[in-house]
């Protein structure tokens, strides 16, 4: 399966995501977010918590279904000695995912410093024992 990359995501909310209730996240991070331009609703992503310079096959994740996406601009204002102040812009994407198992990284496809990361993936196949 071929899907886009979301990378340095914390363990934490990889365990949550695995216990299986949808989770909200909140991506600042500029190849994150980049990621998502172009993910629609019920589009398949692979989650993983390591950092995408370090990102390579055989590394485990999670293979998540978009349930919501947005992506904005928020507008941040900070004052400088009392007198002046600056507004700036950070654009941020909330996305709404539930999970849909583990996986690993089979090959890894990036096209430039302002291409979304992809990566194939196998997912993994989990059997219990009764």
């Amino acid at each position: 399966m071929l899907c886009a990359a979301l990378t340095g995501i914390t363990p934490e909310v990889i365990q949550d995501l695995k216990r299986g209730k949808p989770r909200t996240l909140e991506l600042q991070s500029t190849h994150n977010i980049i990621a998502l331009a172009d993910v629609d609703l019920g589009a398949h992503i692979f989650i993983s918590s390591v950092d995408i310079e370090d990102l390579s096959v055989g590394d485990a994740g999670i293979v998540v279904e978009v349930l919501g996406i947005s992506i904005m601009m928020k507008r941040m204002i900070g004052f400088s000695h009392g007198l002046h102040y600056e507004e700036r812009e950070r654009m941020s994407a909330r996305i709404k995912v539930k999970s849909c198992g583990a996986s690993t990284v089979k090959a890894i496809y990036n096209e430039g410093f302002v291409k979304p990361t992809t990566v194939e993936v196998l997912r993994c196949a989990g059997y219990h024992a009764g």
